[in-house]
């Protein structure tokens, strides 16, 4: 069964100005929260595509956005193949270019199969090490652990999951699998432990939700997707388009700020002359300066959300 709590929801598509005949896409469906408020907003002949690779998420849509399925089409697609979805949907293209009102990424914890125990993404639940969220993909997290090096293993868990045991970590796993294979996450998570010294594994939460978090990014490659799919969106939003972005952690909000102010309007003109002669035009307004924070009741009904950043972005 499919339990999802959507964070900053409404926030979110406020953000994007659903039009009611536009274009939308949902680039991360998940529990089909956002989808379903997106879908409820659009007249007949507004569309909605919304995309997952997970297929207990593609079933679940089908139920969830059940009222709406005249104007939503769902997608099994990794969002870093943005374009190429666009370009076979005849409504989203204008010009024979994809031309969309509003695009929204929800990354966070990337849907409920995080907590389905069989899929080892859980350092909660003892299950085989996969952690693929395309289960037709070839990378799983048994891999890495069991034939990546050390100074590889040690790199992502401090880059991707911020991990300052992380080499220590990596030695303690190398060492266990010249004895045998690790098969599941129960046998990681005792190997995690060993590598993080005691004092350590007392405060700040589970001792393995760091490396967890940095072996799921490497298997999905969820950062380098989602700097494509970045790239992607602007390219595909129609003018005044809108790309609602919310992010759980850091390493996904400075991939999408830097994004912005790279692409955001400069004028490098000395502020003494009375008109812009340099002509350097950007690609995008913030319609948010800083970063919406979810509200005060959200982080009561859901301890998830106390990381959300969302950030909205307009194409001019």
């Amino acid at each position: 069964m499919f339990h999802h709590v959507t964070v900053l929801k409404e926030e979110s598509v406020e953000g994007l100005h659903i039009k009611p005949d536009g274009v939308y896409v949902d680039c991360t469906m998940g529990g089909a929260g956002h989808s379903s408020l997106i879908a409820s907003k659009l007249g007949s002949n507004g569309l909605l595509i919304a995309l997952d690779q997970d297929d207990v998420a593609l079933a679940n849509a089908q139920t969830v956005l059940a009222p709406y399925l005249d104007r939503v089409k769902i997608v099994k697609s990794n969002f870093r193949e943005l374009e190429q979805v666009l370009q076979n949907e005849p409504r989203a293209l204008r010009d024979g270019k994809p031309q969309v009102d509003g695009i929204l990424f929800d990354l966070g914890v990337s849907s409920p199969q995080l907590d389905d125990g069989d899929r080892g993404f859980s350092y909660n639940h003892d299950a085989e090490l996969d952690m693929r969220m395309d289960r037709r993909a070839e990378l799983t997290a048994k891999t890495i652990v069991n034939e990546w090096p050390a100074d590889k293993i040690a790199r992502i868990l401090f880059e991707y999951g911020e991990e300052k045991f992380s080499r220590r970590i990596a030695s303690v796993i190398v060492e266990a699998r010249t004895k045998q294979p690790i098969e599941t996450t129960g046998e990681l998570v005792e190997l995690i432990k060993e590598g993080i010294p005691a004092a350590a594994r007392r405060t700040g939460g589970h001792p393995a939700k760091r490396s967890f978090q940095a072996l799921r990014i490497a298997v999905n490659d969820e950062l380098g997707a989602f700097e494509e799919a970045l790239e992607q969106s602007l390219r595909c939003l129609a003018p005044q388009g809108r790309v609602a972005v919310i992010t759980f952690h850091s390493l996904e909000d400075r991939i999408c700020k830097q994004f912005f102010v790279k692409n955001v309007e400069k004028c490098t003109c000395p502020p003494d002359l009375p008109f812009c002669v340099c002509e350097k035009t950007g690609v995008v307004k913030l319609v948010t300066r800083k970063p919406i924070l979810p509200s005060e009741h959200e982080l009561e009904v859901n301890q998830r959300a106390r990381s959300a950043k969302l950030r909205i972005a307009e194409k001019l």
